[in-house]
């Protein structure tokens, strides 16, 4: 009896073996390899691209100091916030801690002059908004920025169990990478040419959000950071301000030395 029973192999058992499998394989190749798909709606999806960190290396997650903007922020409203929706990441919450953070907004060329230039002052405004609340600076060269805006069609997206892939309005990645063994991130934002008018201006300013650290969504559609886009897009509001200010009071490895075996 007890001989049958050892040997059948049970799906337990199957799922046990193929993990097995694969923790060999990271430690074989030395390397750490992270997917993690953050997908919401149809209208604005983000996702966090994959990345790469040896095995070897370990992040240890400490707090910064609140930047003085936020340090001054005080909700006299007691509006409250949605931290519960956001979501943290393998290296804690996507927390800036050397300010300025620097925006790079890529000139369209596939349109006119003027057509080019509205694009380009709608972004701005959002850029200006945000910068209340955490301190902004936009500079021209893309190679240097933290955060990038660009005119450009998001990657189609294929839903669960469709064939059908489907449209997005914006995408906002991020990459991790490491300079002088300190863990830092930056931000690609993609704007579909398909927006216009103060659609652009509300896709910039809640794409943003995400690339200054709401990893996540609101559930109220008076807040910027709302799943969906809405007829008449919000502004940034009280509860957007708290849990931005909230997030930075998390612990994150960005920003701290990535530590060796040595």
């Amino acid at each position: 009896m007890t001989m049958g029973r050892m040997g059948k192999i049970t799906q337990n058992q199957r799922f046990w073996r193929r993990l097995m499998a694969v923790l060999i394989l990271v430690i074989s190749t030395g390397l750490l390899v992270i997917f993690t798909d953050f997908s919401v709606n149809a209208v604005f999806r983000e996702q966090e691209r994959n990345f790469q960190l040896s095995n070897s290396l370990s992040v240890l997650e400490k707090h910064h100091s609140l930047p003085p903007t936020l340090v001054k922020w005080h909700d006299k409203t007691n509006s409250g916030d949605y931290f519960d929706q956001i979501k943290s990441t393998k290296v804690g919450y996507l927390i800036w801690s050397s300010f300025p953070v620097k925006v790079n907004i890529e000139t369209p060329k596939d349109i006119g002059e003027k057509q080019s230039q509205i694009w380009v002052n709608n972004v701005l405004k959002a850029v200006e908004e945000w910068s209340i609340y955490l301190p902004l600076q936009v500079v021209e060269k893309s190679d240097i920025a933290d955060i990038k805006i660009i005119r450009k069609v998001p990657p189609l997206q294929l839903e669960p169990n469709s064939k059908i892939p489907r449209a997005r309005s914006a995408l906002t990645t991020f990459d991790l990478y490491t300079a002088n063994n300190i863990l830092s991130h930056r931000f690609t934002i993609l704007l579909s040419p398909s927006q216009t008018g103060d659609y652009v201006l509300s896709a910039a300013r809640h794409e943003l959000g995400h690339a200054l650290g709401i990893w996540g969504h609101s559930l109220s559609p008076t807040d910027t950071m709302y799943f969906s886009q809405v007829r008449n897009p919000p502004l940034i509001s009280v509860r957007d301000v708290n849990t931005l200010k909230r997030i930075y009071e998390q612990s994150t490895g960005l920003g701290w030395s990535v530590l060796g075996k040595d």
